[in-house]
């Protein structure tokens, strides 16, 4: 992708997947506003400049789509991938696929995304290419009263703290220790929050440490939580609730909660939340075990 390419791809990315949404789910996920999609090329850019491949049609010129990836110190990890509505059932999606494939295994690394379940094209497609998923999540959502929750404060609230800068390589070497992966990088990026958009938690251990962490992103165009890791679930329900009272008021976020974590999932339906689609946890490559509980996000997807 070209600077010249962003508009283009803004315009790609809202029409694609409210496209798929609307016919699958009768909904725009984006509402009607394009310009809301341009927090995947301004967060993505300015995380990886210059990691965005594009498939142009030859005969057109037309922009027909596009995938961003994210080169990470132990992994890979895929963006959001669209073709155009036009372009369906073309192979658009293979060949951009099998360019970010080589790229990793150029540099001998896995590539690791978070995919719709209920989407079994694009289950077939990363199948297809040896990916295998590890984990599956439920995406849950919460509305949030503009005067906070009116529910009363799970265990452990009073340890969540707003992430200072000098948290990122402690975040690092927690999700490091607990999944296998390491991307300081992104969570730098996240606490010093040039954007104005990110928000991030930490909850400190009782005996000293950081036990677990939160990130969350509110713009017109993603109210999502994550990515967060903790060491247990109560961990993450107090970093949930510390989230959605601070930053989300008046709000009603997407999360994504592994579905094997009964007693999150328990707190978090007695909370009032409900579901609305379902993940999964896809790697190409190794894949270290799970520990701890663990909460993905599609923006940006760089775990």
């Amino acid at each position: 992708m070209l600077d010249s390419d962003q508009e283009a791809v803004v315009r790609l990315v809202f029409e694609s997947t409210n496209a798929w949404y609307k016919a699958h789910f009768d909904k725009n996920v984006f509402g009607g506003e394009v310009t809301s999609c341009r927090v995947f090329t301004e967060v993505y850019e300015a995380l990886d400049p210059g990691c965005c491949i594009i498939a142009e049609d030859q005969a057109s010129g037309r922009l027909a789509g596009s995938c961003f990836f994210h080169p990470r110190q132990t992994h890979y990890s895929l963006g959001i991938m669209n073709a155009h509505p036009d372009y369906f059932g073309q192979g658009v999606a293979t060949m951009i696929l099998d360019e970010v494939i080589a790229i990793a295994d150029s540099d001998a690394k896995p590539i690791r995304l978070v995919s719709s379940a209920m989407n079994l094209d694009s289950f077939s497609l990363y199948t297809r290419r040896g990916f295998v998923p590890y984990a599956t999540f439920q995406d849950m959502t919460l509305p949030v009263p503009d005067g906070g929750l009116e529910i009363a404060p799970p265990a452990g609230v009073a340890r969540v703290r707003d992430a200072l800068p000098g948290d990122a390589v402690a975040m690092a070497d927690l999700e490091m220790r607990l999944n296998g992966i390491r991307r300081e990088q992104d969570f730098v990026h996240f606490i010093e929050n040039a954007a104005g958009i990110w928000g991030v938690s930490v909850i400190e251990g009782e005996n000293g440490g950081i036990s677990g962490f939160l990130c969350s992103v509110k713009h017109d165009g993603s109210k999502m939580l994550g990515p967060g890791v903790s060491a247990g679930w109560q961990e993450s329900a107090a970093l949930v609730y510390a989230e959605l009272n601070a930053r989300h008021r008046g709000g009603a976020p997407v999360f994504l909660v592994p579905v094997d974590q009964g007693e999150l999932v328990a707190t978090l339906y007695g909370w009032g939340a409900r579901n609305c689609e379902m993940h999964l946890g896809q790697v190409r490559g190794e894949c270290p075990p799970v520990q701890g509980v663990l909460m993905p996000t599609f923006m940006p997807e760089t775990g």
